[in-house]
């Protein structure tokens, strides 16, 4: 009577093997800690959204700076001759929590700007008085190369929320928040520009209105009565990308049919939320 025998091709093991497999042998490389992490999702030993946690930190730690640093020609700055009532209005438009301030030029930086600490000169009862630098922190100098998971670590260390990059000869080549660093590894991190799960678009007190990319084109030209095309694309964010011709990164815009679109959250894969504002002749 002939036994029953395991499979002698490696195809053939099961998961159980393959993980033993992989701490049985040295030495551990990185690839066999994603096989393992790959095997026990697919074997629901972890759900699915602590995998690509645990795989976002993984590729963290090879990722540099310079792969998701918000570019220079895309940061909001406030010039440090800048009265507060200059300011505001710049505060209240791009609801930020924090900004770099500049002197002459964009490479030179005096400081960052956190706009919680505005809150006191607004209730002076001599605006005219405000001095910027006297309210300013220290802001924290990261190069290019640096990898991400150790400007995570200093984030923490010091407490600091942005950094600005600099480039090879000195000069400022974008900036970095520990937001930036976090998306990548638990995904978008919502705040204050996000719909509710259950729609597509969101009307904002000053008017503006913040819409999913996911947004159906049919719904958007309900909504607004436009007549944008869906013969080639679904979502209002295929028509989005197809104006970029590219990727688009946070805070690039692009005007479509007289609709200011702003990207607000996009990630390496796919743009995620568009802040949007009205043709000018306020026509919908």
């Amino acid at each position: 009577m002939s036994e029953d025998r395991p499979s002698s091709d490696p195809g053939d093991k099961t998961w159980i093997e393959k993980i033993a497999h992989i701490f049985s042998s040295e030495p551990k490389s990185r690839d066999d800690l994603s096989e393992l992490l790959s095997i026990a999702q697919h074997n629901e030993v972890i759900d699915g959204e602590a995998y690509q946690i645990i795989d976002g930190a993984l590729k963290v730690a090879d990722m540099q700076v310079r792969e998701i640093m918000i570019p220079r020609t895309q940061m909001t700055v406030i010039k440090a001759q800048q009265s507060l009532v200059d300011i505001l209005p710049i505060i209240i438009k791009t609801a930020h929590s924090r900004y770099p301030v500049i002197g002459e030029t964009t490479d030179e930086i005096q400081g960052v700007l956190l706009a919680k600490d505005l809150l006191p000169q607004i209730l002076a009862k001599d605006p005219e008085s405000f001095v910027i630098s006297d309210i300013l922190r220290k802001a924290t100098i990261v190069p290019e190369s640096k990898r991400l998971n150790v400007l995570l670590r200093e984030f923490r260390e010091t407490r600091n929320h942005m950094a600005i990059v600099i480039d090879e000869y000195g000069g400022v080549a974008g900036l970095i928040t520990i937001e930036d660093v976090l998306e990548q590894i638990v995904g978008e991190i919502e705040d204050e520009h996000d719909v509710e799960p259950d729609t597509f678009i969101k009307k904002l007190p000053d008017g503006e209105y913040i819409v999913k990319a996911l947004t159906p084109i049919d719904d958007f030209n309900e909504t607004f009565k436009t007549n944008f095309s869906d013969e080639e694309f679904d979502t209002i964010g295929g028509i989005i990308l197809q104006q970029f011709g590219h990727l688009p990164r946070r805070n690039e815009e692009a005007v479509i049919d007289g609709f200011h679109f702003k990207v607000i959250n996009a990630d390496n894969r796919q743009v995620h939320t568009l802040r949007m504002s009205m043709p000018n002749s306020g026509e919908t």
